[in-house]
This record gives C-alpha cells, sequence and structure tokens, in this order.
C-alpha cells in the first residue's frame, strides 16, 4: 500500500494509537490522532506530537469522517460499535487495529500468542528463546513496544514474537502469523464481547487468515481450544501438560518432550523449569513447541528454560521477611488466573482480592478459596461479588479493606511464618489504578514499607 497522501484517521491516543500516528506520518500520510479525553489530560501526547505534522483532536471523536477518510486505526481500548466507527463501516471505510498495520509494514516472520492467561510470560519466553537462539527477534505487541513500531526500525529483525489480545483481533484482516499460539479461552471481557462465543471468535481470529505452511499450537488440555484444531488451515502442534501426546509437545516420565513426525527429543526434566507453577509449565510447553517449529534446538531451548525469570507482576517474588513470603500476582486479572496462582502453592494463604470485574463468576474460584485460603482480604468494587460466592460456600475467614494499601497491611498482619500473602485479584484494576502494573507496583511499595517498619520494630 502506498502511504503517501493517505488520509488517516486513528481512534484512541494510548500508546498504539499514538504509535501508528507516527509511523504513519513517517510514511506520508496525512494523519489525524483524536481521543474521547481532554487536551488536559492528554498533555503528554500532544507534546510529544509536536513537529511530526499529525493533527490531534481532544474531547470526542469526530460524528462523521467516511468523506474524507482513506482509512481508520482504532486503539484496542475503542469498541467497533460507536456510532463513528459503525457509520463509518456502511460507508466502506475501511477499520484496521494496529496489529493489522504492524502486518502490513513487517517484513518479519510473526509468531503470535493469543490466550485468556498466560499470553505475557509466553510471548517473553518465546523472545528469551529466539534471543538465546542467537536469533533476531523483536518481542511486542501487546505489551511492551507497539508492533507497528518495530515493524519498521532501520534494520528490520528475522522475527517479530507479538502478544495478541482478543481487542486487537477483532480489527484483523490480512494478519498472518506464521506461527499462532493459543494458549487457553476462559470467560474473560465479556463486558466488551457480550457472550464467551464472541470472545472465542475474537480469540479463533488469530489463525483466520493461516495457510498450511503456518502453523497453529493449541492446548489440548483445554477443550476450547482443543476443538480450534477442526477449523484452522495450517498445521496444528498441540501441548499437553497431562496426556501423553503421540504427537505434539507433552510430558513423559517428569520430562519435557518433543513428539514429530515420528521424531521424538527430550528436552528438560520439568523440575529445572524456572518459573514456577503448573499454569507456566503449560506456558513452557507453548513456547517450546513455537520454537521447535521454527528451528530452535533442544539444548538451546533447555538453557532458557532453566534461566527464565518469569515477567513482572506475574506471581512476583515481592519479599519476604521472617518467613513471610509476599507474591505479586496483579495480572490475575480473571478467576480463572486467581485459580491458577492459588494452584501453585502449597503454604497456606493469605489472599488479596478485588478490583473490577470483567464479567466474570467467581463460583469455581470460591469453592478453592474455602479449599486453600488461610484467610482473605476483600478490595474494590467487585468485592461484595467476591463475597457472595464465598459465603455460599461456607467461608467466613475474610476482611474487607477500604484502600488497596490497607489491604496489603490488612494481609500481613494476618499472615504468619511459612505463609505467603498473595495478590491475585481476579479482577481488573480500573476501580483503583490506571492498569494492573500500576496496582502490583503500589503492593510491592507497600510490602517494602512494612518489610522496613517490622525491622525496625526488633531493632
Amino acid at each position: 500500500m502506498k502511504w503517501e497522501g493517505t488520509r488517516v484517521v486513528i481512534f484512541g491516543m494510548a500508546r498504539s494509537g499514538a504509535a501508528a500516528a507516527k509511523v504513519l506520518a513517517q510514511l506520508g500520510a496525512v494523519v489525524t490522532l483524536c481521543d474521547q479525553k481532554s487536551s488536559d489530560e492528554l498533555t503528554a501526547v500532544i507534546r510529544d506530537l509536536a513537529g511530526t505534522g499529525i493533527k490531534a483532536v481532544t474531547g470526542g471523536y469526530p460524528t462523521d469522517i467516511s468523506s474524507a477518510t482513506d482509512l481508520i486505526i482504532i486503539s484496542p481500548g475503542v469498541p467497533l460499535t460507536i456510532p463513528p466507527l459503525v457509520k463509518a463501516a456502511e460507508a466502506g471505510v475501511p477499520i484496521w487495529g494496529e496489529l493489522e498495520l504492524a502486518y502490513r509494514l513487517a517484513k518479519a516472520s510473526i509468531v503470535a500468542i493469543t490466550g485468556t492467561n498466560g499470553k505475557t510470560t509466553t510471548t517473553a519466553l518465546i523472545g528469551q528463546m529466539f534471543k538465546d537462539g542467537d536469533r533476531e527477534v523483536r518481542v511486542g505487541g501487546n505489551i511492551g513496544v507497539p508492533l507497528c513500531q518495530l515493524a519498521v526500525e532501520a534494520a528490520p529483525p528475522e522475527v517479530l514474537v507479538a502478544e495478541v489480545s482478543s481487542f486487537q483481533l477483532e480489527t484483523i484482516h490480512q494478519f498472518k502469523p506464521r506461527v499462532a499460539v493459543i494458549l487457553n479461552v476462559t470467560p474473560d471481557h465479556l463486558d466488551r464481547h457480550g457472550t464467551f462465543a464472541n470472545y472465542l471468535n475474537a480469540k479463533s481470529m488469530i489463525f483466520s487468515q493461516q495457510s498450511e505452511e503456518d502453523y497453529t499450537i493449541l492446548n489440548f488440555d483445554d477443550h476450547e481450544t482443543r476443538a480450534l484444531a477442526e477449523k484452522t488451515s495450517a498445521s496444528v502442534i498441540f501441548f499437553s501438560r497431562q496426556s501423553d501426546l503421540n504427537e505434539g509437545i507433552c510430558v513423559v516420565d517428569g520430562e519435557v518432550r518433543v513428539r514429530l513426525k515420528g521424531r521424538e527429543t527430550g528436552v528438560i526434566p520439568v523440575k529445572d523449569i524456572a518459573i514456577p507453577g503448573s499454569h507456566n509449565l503449560e506456558n513452557a510447553l507453548a513456547a517450546v513447541a513455537a520454537g521447535w517449529v521454527m528451528g530452535l534446538e533442544a539444548p538451546s531451548l533447555a538453557h532458557t528454560l532453566k534461566t527464565f525469570p518469569g515477567v513482572p507482576h506475574r506471581l512476583e517474588f515481592a519479599g519476604e521477611y521472617q518467613g513471610i513470603r509476599f507474591i505479586n500476582d496483579s495480572k490475575g486479572t480473571n478467576p480463572d488466573a486467581a485459580i491458577k496462582a492459588l494452584m501453585s502453592y502449597r503454604q497456606p494463604i493469605v489472599l488479596i482480592a478485588g478490583g473490577r470485574n470483567k464479567g466474570g463468576e467467581f463460583s469455581s474460584y470460591a469453592k478453592l478459596i474455602r479449599q486453600k485460603v488461610k484467610a482473605l482480604v476483600l478490595v474494590g468494587e467487585a468485592a461484595g461479588q467476591i463475597e457472595e460466592a464465598i459465603v455460599n460456600e461456607g467461608y467466613a475467614n475474610y476482611y474487607r479493606a477500604d484502600t488497596f494499601p490497607a489491604a496489603v497491611r490488612k494481609a500481613a498482619e494476618l499472615a504468619a511464618a511459612g505463609d505467603i500473602v498473595l495478590l491475585s485479584p481476579a479482577c481488573a484494576s480500573w476501580d483503583m489504578f490506571n492498569n494492573f502494573e500500576e496496582r502490583g507496583d503500589v503492593f510491592k511499595k507497600t510490602v517494602s514499607e512494612i518489610i522496613e517498619e517490622w525491622k525496625a520494630q526488633i531493632s
């Protein structure tokens, strides 16, 4: 596509929208970047656009842009159902997301990872595997640097590893990754998608343009993802933590093994994988599958799995004092993620939960809380919903906190030597914070303050 003079309107001045605007302006497009927020709220973004030739419009989206627009690009947080986009679509104006733009610009092979939980860890792990395998790689997408920015680097990489969300996949048209990974699909973002079927359909768009020379990697243990094998045109590679697969990536006698095309290769004993938890074993198996089909060798894959420390806000160690360990799992933004976090530990757990519910239900989560949680501290908008679920399960050892730091302090007060204080909220952070990273950072800061106070009391 020739970009010189192309009239592009971008909805949303967040990270990906601003990146797309800059990339397109550099390519000669006539770019308008708009947002519902006021100019006062977007001062830093507007300042950063100075001298780029990009027109910034704040305080709302234009109501009728179809007659003077060749292309619309939307940020992931902007739903397709808002009136200006509905009107533009009816007028035949193409509507892309930043992911589609990145694909149109990229020269590299793309490994794309989606799923309800585990995306960020698996994306970072696969990226590290390519680095350790001496491959030119960049990692981005829904995490880190926007993919379109990486796609136009002066020295383009050999491989782009991208975390992609259901929101991003709603607006693809030609996006065709060399490798598509779907880790799992459980109910999430139903406030946006409406139904689980819609959410699942959005996730499955990741392989919608693939052909037989591409690979779709699916979790055999997850019923929803296993069934997607019938819908992709690509070569399917299954991975499984629970089943002894004749063909795929699985665990046999405590070892990760690759069984593909009549050949079996041992990769690493499970006990040597650095990141903890059964869910992270699934992430590791998916990463091995992606690395293997892209030509990485078993010794290199094993090295990465032994040394990869994980990523912030996913079962991240946040401190320890007098036998009490603090774990930051702020990325546990839905019940399924929080369940996996709880299953990762055998020690008594003091759990901090709550925030903004994204449409999930808490019954299975409440059952596990009754079985595994010594004490529970609830905070945020969804505290009442979680309370109702745990009371229905007969669980009574819970407390309410008015603020997030107060919740952390109450959890620390309830803990004893040998316990884990776990932040795994099962909810989004938006009722109290801008994002889950900010919530995790406040958790870590509060933990540091508590430990220093405890030390001062002893000295």
